[in-house]
Parts: structure tokens; C-alpha cells; sequence
């Protein structure tokens, strides 16, 4: 008798155990991915995040340069490419890029702007036919949620206007510094007359984020071989970046 329910108790476990590994290849069957998971020791990363980015691009034949390209995160963290010569006698130089934080104020500005655009969903251009041509320029929006850019000449909308002059001055202020860089290496008597040509027009407000193109001032106004003048207009320029 004891040992016919011994018989009994092994068969029940045997049928309980067969149940459980049959339910677990089931399982498995259907979530190929939980399998790999548990293989691997954890389960597959969400994919990150997409940033919220605006990039603002300018392709104007002929100007100096002819074509430029800024975007910025919402992180602050901003790259700029361009083409195109150096000055109108030179020769044109390798494609420049850079990479740099923006400021707060300005991260906080243009994405504010960017906002009361739209994020720039519509037609941005004034469409008027009577205007001077002043190069295409396109501002790009994205994030998890759109993907959105419109092309214009020119925009009757206030938020893109102060978005175009604001991304122009910054252009302006990096591409001082590519040609710094240039001179510095190559053409160091060329360097007065670019340096003061940059400290009017930051003494003017015509510049935007200096301290993008910091490290180039500082080489300059420590380098002995530049003469004073230029020194001391970098070592200016520096100061006011800080």
C-alpha cells in the first residue's frame, strides 16, 4: 500500500514538472524576445530620446560664404558647417565645421522663437516678388513628436526674422574665427586688420557667441610672434567673450 502511493506521489510530480516545461517552451515560442533577453542577462535598451533640434541653413551663390549650416539642441549643444572662399581674392579652402555650446539665453531664445513659428509648419516665405534675393534659407525642426521646414527669401514673420538675424550673427562671429585660424597659421601680418574689423563689430552688437571662437583669441593674444596691437585686441575680445 505505501508503496503504491509512493508510485502515486511520484507520478503526480512527474506530471506536475512535465506541465511546467511544456509551459515554459510554450512561452518561450511565443516571446522569442524574452528569450534573448534572459540569454543576454538583461533586456534590449529603449532607443534614446530624440533631442529637440533647429537647424538653420543659408545657401547664397557667390557670398562669402556661400554655403552655411548652424543646429542646435535643446542641450545647448550647437555645430556649424560652411563653405566656400575666405575672402574674395583667396583661394577656397577645405569644408568647415566646428562644434560648441550655445549660451543659455540663446538656447532659451531660439527655441522660444521657434515656437511662436510654429515650429515652422506653414510657409515662412512673404512670397513678394519685388524683393532682392538674399539666398534660401530653410529652418528645420525636429523632435519625437515632428519633422517639420520650410524654405523662404524672405519671412514677414517676426519670430523668424529675429531667428534669421540671430543664426546670421552667429555665422558671422565663427567665421571670424575660421579665418583667425587661417591667418594665424598662415598669414600672421593679416591679422590686425581682422581683428579689428571683429572687435568693431562686436563693439556694435553685430556678433553673436564669442566665446565659440575663444580658443583662437587666446592663442593669438599669447603668441609672441604677433605684433601688440593684434595681441591686444584678442586678449580684448577674450575678456568681453567671458
Amino acid at each position: 500500500m505505501i508503496r503504491a502511493q509512493r508510485r502515486f506521489h511520484d507520478s503526480g510530480r512527474s506530471r506536475s514538472s512535465s506541465a511546467v516545461v511544456f509551459a515554459l517552451i510554450a512561452f518561450l515560442a511565443l516571446h522569442p524576445a524574452s528569450a534573448a533577453g534572459t540569454q543576454n542577462g538583461s533586456q534590449a535598451a529603449p532607443a534614446p530620446a530624440l533631442s529637440p533640434t533647429i537647424t538653420f541653413t543659408l545657401d547664397f551663390p557667390e557670398s562669402i560664404p556661400d554655403h552655411y549650416m548652424v543646429t542646435v539642441s535643446a542641450d545647448g549643444h550647437a555645430a556649424y558647417d560652411s563653405t566656400g572662399k575666405l575672402t574674395p581674392e583667396g583661394d577656397t579652402p577645405e569644408p568647415f565645421h566646428m562644434e560648441f555650446v550655445l549660451s543659455a539665453g540663446n538656447r532659451i531664445k531660439i527655441f522660444e522663437l521657434a515656437r511662436r513659428a510654429g515650429y515652422f509648419a506653414g510657409k515662412l516665405d512673404s512670397e513678394k516678388h519685388n524683393l532682392a534675393n538674399t539666398g534660401v534659407k530653410t529652418l528645420t525642426y525636429r523632435d519625437e513628436q515632428r519633422s517639420t521646414r520650410s524654405s523662404y527669401n524672405y519671412s514677414s514673420s517676426q519670430p523668424v526674422q529675429e531667428l534669421t538675424s540671430l543664426f546670421q550673427r552667429i555665422s558671422m562671429t565663427l567665421e571670424f574665427g575660421r579665418r583667425l585660424e587661417y591667418f594665424h597659421r598662415y598669414q600672421k601680418l593679416a591679422l590686425d586688420d581682422e581683428l579689428k574689423r571683429m572687435d568693431e563689430m562686436e563693439r556694435s552688437n553685430a556678433l553673436e557667441e564669442v566665446q565659440a571662437v575663444a580658443p583662437i583669441l587666446k592663442k593669438i593674444s599669447e603668441d609672441q610672434s604677433v605684433i601688440n596691437g593684434a595681441r591686444a585686441r584678442a586678449l580684448r575680445l577674450l575678456q568681453e567673450s567671458r
